[in-house]
């Protein structure tokens, strides 16, 4: 009999020309014919079918008709006593809703068998109905062309499913996972399938799958050896003669209950001990045929348990609609917080771009607005890093602030910093929108919290390979079990998963544990999830392969987000071939070489060190160096990114530097021109449309990225920001200067600094008032304009849609009114911003500019015009900023400056109002300005050492040792700061005795 062509596992034809790797040695099909039993089960098939779609409506209308009342019922019809009448109609609406929900099971199973292609798709709740239409209609069309193509085993209707056809038509799965495996859908014709089905059918009637003949070959996981870890990529290498066969023993494997009672579910996840079926032209002396005299019994034992597995699981495939796993098992349960991917889907790569960046934020992306309004859709999508990056720039921000504060008072180029414009405006914009600090906070909060409580039970630190973040939860993927984790931490989808969800991540509180997983970083997502990457706990390189272009942008996004990451404490990123200008992101962690032999020389010399720091420790790991007394002082991770392609001799040396790698807390993240660098435990590819494949690890994200453009504009702002940037540089004017003179009145004047209060506008009525505050609020501490994506993230950090928002921009727009002009006082810049007419006026602006006329002004030729703005500046300061906001609202404020320049400015107010007083001898007047301007500033150092001279001034040493006392109290155990011991033994030497003595 002619070979005839089958189908792969690939869905590719095979047999004739050139061919894709097949599951088993090419057999011939032997075609099994019908018989009078397959006619006669179809004929009653036909007629309960006909009973039951055509009779039982029929029977109904003949003898119930029509169950529903004619007229629409009145209250009265409640009070009435339920009658036969109405239990009747009653039972036949519900038997009228059953035969509706079986016809359409019988729809979509005729439509599924005639097709010939994929399983029917799910009715929703029609388990035990959908199930009786699938068998009625397989045996019906069991005598027909496409019986086989419907389901495999017809023959056995209404028993077990037999056969162990792997692969032939499975809908697609999205594991989260590191290793989560991508299943093809087949694509092969009904007739292929047909043939492929009764080749099963006939297996089955020989004596059931093919894993209990003699012929058929397992192998059985090794142990690692040193480093190196058995992979599927490896084993398909030595026994197939191509490792991207592994997709064959991973499909001749799937599901199937290994020795420890696990299941192989991914890929990538398989463990020493357990047994893979093997494809028949598999070759090579480890391999063992069933039954095999050579190996131990136990093992002999092990295998011929497993090869009775195999029809187990294809029926638990076919029957959960080709891999949704129950959820009551905990080997094969999947992790079941991130969304599945549609049944339509199955088989199709995860493409396209998320709308979600990080669901544990609920941020919306560009496309939730139709529209990105030029900003950055890189950093819109990617929340952990723009929260990290927001977060590092506020800090430099304040730092130069604080830095400006130690110079001279008035005329300090630091109080007000450079507004950015162009690329450096729209990326902040993108990182304001994209940001996700409670995301940030909740996963530092969740992985110091676990590294606390296995410290508590004086457990070590398991190996992580990566996390996923999806919906808010947490997915820690260990390298190997590692028994059951601590409260509230669960154990996920298998052994080697721990899940924490939101709400008990939310209930950890900050603890002095030390980070215990600083290497995770951001790839990308995929489907509804993000996932980290642990790049320090990789056992070996891990490679990145694709275009130049697209290579750096991978790479500069996970410098950037490890350079500024809220859940590491301290690391170093070396750069190797790139990255000399993003040094300023975070000079203390980032280091940048210049070339590969800069490299060697580095790491071969911290190698050596750190191996023998952990043997010195007694320390296995630099993980187990992360919980006890040295947490806080070792084990920092460096973390390798080299972007430039190795010579093949620096390969194979950087490959046996990294073979330890892993173990002391070093990471290797290599480009590369191709996906074969020697000594890569882990290849990846960036595509030219932001693909992250890693097909050996079952990865297709959605890459996070950080183009150059961006890049360049993110470096900008942080290089405007660098307090020891050009120090005697020019003083920035306050953004919005206000006409302080009587003609200057304005229209609407609001009060920020203190409780809120607005003059000028009658208050909104109804629930929409707060909303609306709070828009004019942030559009008055912004009178360079407020990107309208900023305001609406400003005010719904998780999400909203565009009507809304347009809806309230209307309010506020109608609110605010018009100037006698008829202008709109709410109006839109040639860029697209919102900004506020000259009409409308904060207390912050007039502060502002009262203490810009009195220092650089006005007030600079003519003393008395000085004292009085500097005395009019201080009257307006009535407390914090919006002292009396309502909790939960202005959340936005975290990443604004505001809280760090206003009490600055108080405190200069009250210093050159203090120098203008004691210019006259006037110390009571000083100390009155003083004390008004330590209200609003009580930290400020120089507040209190001005206060100390002008208690001086007035002669009375009692007060002076008073304030000294006050002062000491205040400090408490971390003492007085050094500026003002010196100036107490400057102006009252014996002050220490009186420490001493209170002491």
């Amino acid at each position: 009999m002619a070979r005839r062509s089958t189908s792969s596992s690939t869905g590719r034809p095979t047999g004739t020309g050139p061919s894709g790797p097949r599951n088993r040695t090419p057999q011939p099909v032997r075609l099994r014919r019908r018989t009078f039993g397959d006619v006669v089960k179809a004929f009653l098939a036909f007629v309960m079918l006909l009973v039951l779609v055509v009779g039982v409506p029929g029977a109904l209308a003949v003898t119930v008709g029509w169950p529903l009342p004619r007229t629409a019922p009145s209250m009265d019809w409640l009070s009435q006593p339920i009658g036969v009448d109405v239990f009747l109609n009653t039972l036949t609406v519900i038997v009228w809703l059953a035969w509706a929900q079986f016809t359409a099971c019988v729809l979509v199973e005729v439509k599924a068998a005639l097709s010939g292609v994929g399983l029917p798709g799910r009715v929703p709740g029609a388990g035990p109905s959908q199930l009786l239409a699938r068998q009625l209609v397989a045996a019906l069309l069991l005598v027909g062309a496409t019986a086989a193509s419907f389901t495999p085993g017809l023959s056995q209707l209404g028993h077990s499913l037999e056969g162990n056809q792997k692969g032939t038509v499975a809908t697609a799965q999205a594991t989260p996972g590191i290793l989560a495996q991508q299943q093809e859908q087949a694509k092969s014709t009904a007739a292929a399938l047909a043939e492929q089905a009764g080749h099963a059918a006939a297996q089955a009637e020989q004596g059931g799958s093919t894993a209990t003949h003699g012929a058929t070959k397992y192998y059985r996981i090794q142990p690692p050896e040193g480093r190196h870890h058995d992979s599927l990529w490896e084993i398909a290498q030595r026994h197939l003669g191509d490792g991207r066969r592994y997709k064959e023993i991973y499909e001749l494997n799937k599901d199937r209950v290994q020795p420890d009672g696990s299941r192989l579910s991914e890929a990538s996840l398989i463990r020493p001990g357990w047994i893979m079926e093997m494809p028949g032209d598999a070759h090579g002396g480890e391999l063992v045929a069933n039954p095999d005299a050579h190996v131990s019994p136990e093992v002999r034992q092990q295998i011929g348990d497993y090869a009775q597995t195999g029809d187990h699981a294809q029926q638990q495939h076919q029957e959960q609609g080709g891999g949704q796993h129950a959820g009551g098992d905990g080997a094969t349960a999947q992790i079941t917080v991130p969304s599945q991917r549609p049944a339509g889907d199955a088989g199709t790569p995860a493409t396209h771009a998320q709308e979600s960046g990080d669901d544990s934020s609920g941020h919306s992306s560009a496309h939730s607005f139709g529209h990105s309004f030029g900003l950055s859709e890189a950093l819109l999508g990617a929340p952990l890093l723009a929260a990290g990056l927001l977060a590092a720039l506020g800090r430099r921000r304040r730092q130069a602030l604080w830095q400006s504060a130690l110079g001279a008072v008035g005329g300090r180029r630091g109080m007000e910093p450079p507004i950015p414009a162009g690329d450096a405006q729209d990326v902040q914009d993108a990182l304001l929108v994209g940001a996700d600090p409670e995301g940030v906070r909740l996963l530092d909060r969740s992985l110091r919290g676990l590294a606390a409580a296995l410290t508590a039970e004086s457990r070590s630190l398991p190996v992580v390979y990566a996390a996923w973040l999806s919906h808010g939860d947490l997915h820690l993927q260990l390298a190997q079990p590692a028994g059951k984790p601590p409260a509230p931490w669960q154990l996920g989808q298998d052994q080697t998963f721990w899940t924490l969800s939101r709400a008990d991540a939310e209930r950890y509180e900050d603890t002095d544990a030390a980070a215990p997983y600083p290497g995770l970083v951001s790839l990308g997502t995929m489907d509804d999830s993000r996932l980290l990457l642990n790049l320090e706990a990789v056992p070996g390189i891990v490679s990145l392969s694709g275009r130049e272009a697209d290579r750096a942008a991978v790479f500069a996004s996970v410098a950037a987000e490890l350079a500024t990451n809220g859940w590491s404490d301290r690391m170093t990123i070396t750069l190797v071939g790139f990255g000399a200008d993003l040094t300023p992101l975070a000079p203390n962690r980032l280091r940048h070489l210049d070339d590969v032999d800069a490299l060697f020389e580095t790491m071969e010399a911290e190698t050596r060190q750190r191996r023998g720091a952990l043997g010195a420790a007694d320390h296995h790991s630099v993980l187990t160096g992360r919980t006890g007394p040295a947490q806080h002082t070792r084990w920092a991770p460096n973390l390798v990114l080299l972007a430039t392609q190795p010579s093949a001799e620096d390969a194979v040396r950087l490959a046996e530097l990294a073979a330890d790698a892993a173990r002391l807390g070093i990471g290797y993240l290599v480009g590369s021109e191709r996906d074969d660098l020697p000594g890569a435990a882990w290849a990846m590819e960036i595509t030219p449309d932001g693909r992250l494949l890693a097909p050996l690890l079952g990865l297709e994200l959605q890459a996070q990225l950080l183009p150059a453009v961006q890049q360049r504009a993110v470096v900008e702002l942080f290089v405007e920001a660098d307090p020891e940037r050009d120090p005697d540089g020019p003083t920035n004017a306050p953004p919005f200067l206000v006409d302080i003179s009587e003609q200057g009145r304005p229209a609407v004047y609001a009060r920020l600094v203190g409780p809120y209060e607005i003059i000028g506008l009658d208050t909104p009525d109804g629930e929409r008032s707060p909303l609306l505050h709070e828009a004019l609020a942030l559009l008055l501490l912004h009178r360079e304009g407020v990107h309208p994506r900023v305001l609406s993230s400003a005010l719904w950090p998780r999400g909203v849609t565009d009507d809304v928002r347009d809806a309230l921009l209307e309010r506020l727009r109608g609110w605010l009114g018009t100037d006698p002009d008829g202008s709109p006082r709410l109006r839109t810049d040639a860029a697209g911003r919102l900004t506020l007419a000259k009409s409308v006026v904060s207390d912050l602006d007039v502060l502002r500019s009262l203490y810009y006329e009195a220092t650089q002004g006005k007030g600079v030729e003519s003393r008395a015009v000085r004292g009085r703005l500097l005395t009019d500046a201080l009257v307006l300061v009535r407390g914090p900023l919006l002292a009396d906001r309502a909790e939960g609202r202005y959340r936005w404020l975290t990443h604004e400056i505001i809280d760090a320049q206003l009490p600055l400015l108080v405190a200069d107010i009250g210093l050159a109002l203090s120098a203008f007083h004691l210019e006259k001898d006037r110390a009571e007047k000083a100390i009155e300005a003083l004390g008004a301007a330590l209200r609003t500033a009580p930290a400020d150092e120089r507040l209190w050492n001005e206060l100390l001279r002008a208690t001086h001034a007035t002669g009375d040493p009692d007060r002076l040792r008073a304030l000294a006392a006050d002062l000491i109290a205040r400090s408490g155990a971390r003492g007085l700061p050094p500026r003002t011991e010196a100036l107490l033994d400057e102006l009252l030497p014996t002050w220490r005795d009186g420490a001493a003595a209170t002491g």
